[in-house]
């Protein structure tokens, strides 16, 4: 990650802390997309596809490729900040003549930004499917150690031992994103991100699908909703994700791509329901204090 820059929200005027992704190039060096800090800021109030990428020049080899917009969500009123960026060539020294690009794949199992995919599926990289995000999809998760040589046996043998407990957030490896293409893969990021909370078994509950475009995911002790829409989530959409875990005796987390309505989150403040927001580079960021909360403590 860049060093973190502040970026003022154009709602309600508070300043948020931000830190550029890193993206790999096809030729393996990293690259960030150039902030414009001087210019303004502006709030997403409609996502489109054209709109979501900007083009980078790669400084070590001059390759100009497509990433994720920057973009932030105001920790104050969930708002999703546009992050201006320096155009290709404004200003920037001249780039060496580029040459054929090395066959080298960058972070996330991928060979290179949009366009340069060539074999894998969007989400591959995490190993997730829709149905069921076990242990071996979680991202920065460890191997499984050789189990000890089993003892002669016995009768009776002793009861297995307790699941050991998750690990405190300070403990925990940085959560490994993954870029955002498809509504799926908005799907399999917050199932991951669950995952790296400390929830196991993350999947979609059997059944037909709800009529609504949000997307259910259960785990024990939680119940969870993704909202790959462009539209801000609302105050209905809290309400019942509130109202599902209530049902169960579950938690509820809610995930949008597109922020949140200000109803919907004075609500979900009120309820304590944890609220976050993800941007192209498939990170979920939180938006309120009850997520703060969930990610210092974990599940």
């Amino acid at each position: 990650m860049a060093e973190a820059v502040p970026v003022r929200c154009p709602t309600c005027r508070r300043e948020n802390t931000y830190s550029a992704p890193v993206f790999p190039c096809a030729c393996g060096s990293p690259v960030t997309p150039p902030l414009n800090l001087a210019a303004p800021t502006a709030p997403l109030t409609r996502r489109s596809w054209s709109d979501s990428w900007v083009a980078v020049r790669c400084e070590a080899c001059g390759r100009e490729s497509e990433w994720p917009h920057p973009e932030v969500g105001c920790a104050a009123c969930g708002t999703v900040v546009l992050i201006p960026v320096h155009p290709p060539g404004s200003g920037d020294p001249a780039p060496p003549a580029p040459g054929p690009a090395p066959e080298a794949r960058g972070m996330w199992g991928m060979r290179g930004p949009r366009g340069d995919i060539r074999s894998e599926e969007p989400g591959a990289a995490s190993g997730a499917g829709w149905s069921s995000f076990g242990a071996d999809s979680a991202p920065g998760s460890a191997a499984p150690a050789d189990p000890p040589a089993a003892d002669p046996p016995v009768a009776d043998p002793p009861a297995a031992d307790p699941p050991a407990a998750e690990p405190p957030a300070a403990d925990r490896a940085p959560f490994r994103p993954v870029t955002i293409r498809t509504g799926r893969d908005a799907v399999v990021t917050a199932a991951l991100y669950l995952r790296w909370l400390g929830f196991r078994d993350v999947r979609r509950p059997d059944g037909p699908p709800t009529p609504s475009a949000a997307v259910d995911l259960r785990a024990p002790g939680v119940v969870a909703q993704v909202d790959p829409t462009t539209a801000p989530a609302g105050l209905r959409a809290v309400e019942c994700v509130w109202l599902n875990g209530l049902t169960v005796s579950a938690a509820s987390v809610y995930f949008s791509l597109a922020g949140y309505t200000t109803e919907a989150r004075e609500r979900a403040d009120h309820l304590g329901i944890p609220l976050f927001v993800m941007d192209l580079t498939g990170m979920p960021q939180p938006v309120n204090d009850p997520a703060d909360r969930l990610i210092a403590s974990g599940a």
